[in-house]
């Protein structure tokens, strides 16, 4: 009989998962998107993926586990423009890139509106510090990675040297993070380009 149960919870085990991850990945990526971290319950989660809550915690572990891995099916999908927009040749191009991206990715007709960045930690419960921290030190990341590439516009010449890296860097994360809200409130695309291009009118702002 213990010879029998064995064997059954050793197939148990070996089973393959019956449903495909990466959509999984993709639907859970989504629900996080439109509710916030706080706003998505396991039930909603769980009927978006079409798993259970057994399945959900064997994949993916806890909600938090989760959503960390939603981020980054985030990071290098919908918001990949960001990193995108680093390649280009010169500052002026690397900001007018990063913008239009931020507008096209906010308010993508088959998407969630707004940035899963932002809205996901929107109205966060203080039992959620450590998400708030965590989408904080995603946004402080880019931060960095801005910082860095106008770095080096200055040091070659294509920024002026009076131009402060940081707070060039500081201020397109503020705009993305103002055509993310105001995408989630409703705003419409051809109205976010023209206000991403109002912000770059003047480049640089300083």
């Amino acid at each position: 009989m213990l010879e029998v149960m064995t064997n059954t919870r050793r197939a148990t085990i070996g089973r393959p998962r019956e449903f495909d991850v990466d959509e999984a990945l993709e639907r859970a990526m989504r629900v996080f998107w439109e509710q916030g971290y706080e706003g998505a319950s396991l039930t909603d989660l769980t009927a978006a993926m079409g798993i259970t809550r057994t399945s959900m915690y064997a994949a993916f572990g806890n909600k938090e586990d989760l959503f960390r891995k939603a981020l980054e099916r985030y990071s290098v999908g919908p918001s990949a423009y960001a990193t995108r927009a680093l390649e280009e040749p010169t500052a002026r191009a690397v900001a007018t890139a990063f913008l239009h991206g931020s507008v096209d990715t906010t308010t993508d007709p088959g998407s969630p509106s707004g940035c899963l960045g932002v809205q996901g930690a929107l109205a966060a419960a203080p039992a959620d510090r450590a998400i708030r921290d965590f989408l904080a030190d995603w946004r402080n990341a880019a931060c960095s990675r801005l910082e860095d590439r106008f770095q080096r516009a200055r040091d070659e010449g294509d920024l002026p040297p009076t131009s402060d890296p940081a707070l060039l860097a500081r201020f397109l994360m503020a705009v993305s993070s103002g055509i993310a809200v105001q995408a989630a409130s409703g705003a419409g695309r051809d109205e976010l380009h023209r206000v991403a291009d109002a912000a770059l009118q003047n480049w640089p702002p300083i």
